[in-house]
């Protein structure tokens, strides 16, 4: 095919500036023909940015394709019975954390990117669930696994292999390398070359490329048009920010890893087919918000602040830093998205809590999950020492108690902390362990020696069939009422991802947002109280509209807030709306 000679140019500056010592007409030709092979057509001018490509009836499951397992049939299969017989106007879109062959970190450490793990199914599978719902893949694109095909080839010196990971010396100044780890950062490998010292940021079985090769960034991009073709919408940058490397540097958000992400997103503007792209980067707000670029960069971001703050708002009872933080937070940019979530297969990501939490309740909150058996894991400081990078814990579990000790009233909270992630700005995401009420899975890290093994239960299908067909089951008592919810929040034009985010003042123990439609049709006042305690909101509390008939939305009460004011039981939330 010609390419549209808007796509050409916009490839050419980018690559010009990631790779100014290469012949950049030729390495744009390869670009395009990895993306658009077999005379595939682009789009003649780039989807311009716009909220078009998602709405209020868009909220994403997140699971491993082996969380639900009976011993007989495929997971995959397993898993799109439970989306066909319980997600159906729940959630739309499912993202499949990665369903390729691996060697550690459930996934993570990935051996051939072109194959579906065996113990899961096949891409039909995969493509069959990619037909029925907006499908998210993941693309691991900073490390593979050391036991995979391409590390393997390199320690063979295997062309075009022998160049794919970042080599360094232990002489180099790497004191400034930001890491998630503890582990040392170079291994060291024999190759058929001689001794290396490989990269490795996050553990010695997940080996960095090296895109400073233009051959790396060119099998990355097949690699996601082989996601695309087999059904793939969402593509999630795993990882993102660490990608390209420089020592003497932090080694993290450089300038030519954005390139590339800009350059992965003039491919995706120019796709026939609709992409959105999703960057991982569990990083503090200022430093996340990057990757929203000039509207060039990613279409969503995950509000990796929320965890902890919900966290820390339900078992405080106190809602200031939440409300806080929101209220500071920018809408995000015509043509983005926050992807909102309060749990996900990893645990807690603390470093997103930094500045906006004081040291003394990080460690309360720190010292209260880990008395209903939850984990901290530590990450290395630049230039020695240690600090909790994450907490390991089911979101469930960690709702069994507060900072006062334990109540009975663990569903409540929790489903107040869920509530809170559907009614912010943005879109809503749950694992599917917080969707099933999973608990810590401490047998799993026993067998498995690893902390985020508490968070990845695998649920036996029946048992759990059996569990959600018991109406007293916390497991059916909570997808019940998440289901309830997302179901009617998916009706209301004020919930979509862009419209107005507003944050109220009104009791410490209220976390509330005013949200308004894009067409100011209609107002929704959002109210949660994270507290035990019943909280009385006086009339002229909430900006009403005037001569408007208010419904609460979750209960289907008529109000008249300003007259009587807005009671809230303990942890109970109130989507109180002009427009029912």
């Amino acid at each position: 095919m010609t390419p549209p000679a808007q796509l050409s140019n916009r490839l050419r500056a980018l690559l010009m500036r990631i790779y100014p010592d290469r012949d950049t007409d030729e390495l744009t030709a390869q670009v395009i023909e990895a993306f658009w092979p077999d005379s595939a057509s682009a789009r003649k001018r780039a989807r311009k940015p716009g909220n078009s490509l998602w709405s209020q009836k868009d909220a994403v499951l997140i699971t491993y394709g082996d969380s639900l397992i009976d011993g007989v049939y495929k997971p995959l299969d397993l898993l799109r019975d439970f989306l066909g017989n319980y997600m159906p106007g729940v959630v739309n879109g499912v993202h499949i954390l990665p369903f390729f062959p691996f060697t550690s970190d459930d996934g993570f450490a990935v051996t051939d990117y072109r194959k579906v793990n065996p113990t899961l199914g096949d891409w039909p599978d995969i493509s069959r669930i990619g037909a029925e719902w907006h499908l998210m893949s993941d693309l691991v694109l900073n490390h593979v696994s050391s036991q995979g095909t391409w590390f393997n080839a390199y320690r063979q010196g295997q062309e075009p292999y022998d160049k794919f990971f970042y080599e360094a010396s232990p002489e180099d100044d790497l004191s400034a390398v930001v890491r998630p780890r503890t582990t040392p950062l170079l291994q060291e490998v024999e190759t058929s070359n001689g001794l290396k010292h490989v990269w490795c940021t996050f553990s010695h079985d997940q080996v960095d490329l090296d895109f400073r090769n233009p051959e790396v960034l060119l099998e990355i991009i097949r690699i996601i048009r082989l996601h695309v073709d087999a059904g793939v919408k969402i593509i999630r940058l795993d990882a993102v920010a660490f990608i390209w490397k420089e020592p003497g540097t932090p080694s993290i958000h450089l300038p030519k890893t954005h390139a590339i992400v800009q350059l992965l997103r003039v491919l995706a503007d120019f796709a026939a087919e609709p992409i959105v792209l999703l960057t991982e980067t569990n990083v503090p707000k200022t430093e996340n918000l990057s990757y929203f670029g000039q509207l060039n960069e990613a279409h969503w971001i995950y509000n990796f602040p929320l965890p902890p703050l919900i966290l820390h708002a339900m078992l405080a009872g106190d809602a200031r830093a939440l409300s806080n933080w929101q209220r500071a937070m920018p809408p995000a940019p015509h043509g983005c998205a926050y992807l909102n979530f309060s749990s996900s297969h990893d645990g807690i990501g603390m470093r997103p809590a930094e500045g906006l939490l004081p040291d003394e309740e990080i460690a309360q909150m720190i010292k209260t999950v880990q008395a209903t058996g939850g984990l901290a894991s530590m990450r290395a400081l630049p230039g020695g020492g240690t600090a909790v990078y994450e907490l390991n814990t089911t979101f469930f579990s960690a709702m069994q108690r507060t900072y006062k000790g334990e109540d009975g009233l663990q569903v409540d909270r929790f489903i107040c902390s869920q509530t809170i992630v559907m009614s912010l700005e943005g879109i809503p995401a749950f694992y599917i362990h917080a969707m099933l009420a999973t608990e810590n899975d401490l047998d799993g890290v026993a067998r498995r020696g690893m902390n985020r093994a508490i968070n990845r239960h695998r649920w036996n299908y029946p048992e759990l069939q059996e569990k959600l067909a018991d109406p007293d089951s916390d497991q059916s008592r909570v997808l019940t009422a998440l289901s309830d919810r997302l179901r009617l929040r998916a009706k209301q034009p004020a919930f979509h991802p862009n419209a107005t985010n507003f944050t109220l003042s009104v009791d410490d123990r209220v976390f509330a947002v005013w949200r308004q439609a894009l067409d100011r049709s209609q107002s929704i006042f959002a109210l949660h109280n994270v507290s035990a305690e019943e909280v009385d909101l006086p009339p002229k509390s909430l900006n009403l509209i005037a001569d408007e008939e208010w419904i609460d939305l979750l209960s289907g009460e008529t109000l008249h807030p300003e007259e009587d004011g807005v009671t809230l039981a303990p942890y109970q939330c109130r989507w109180i709306t002009n427009k029912a």
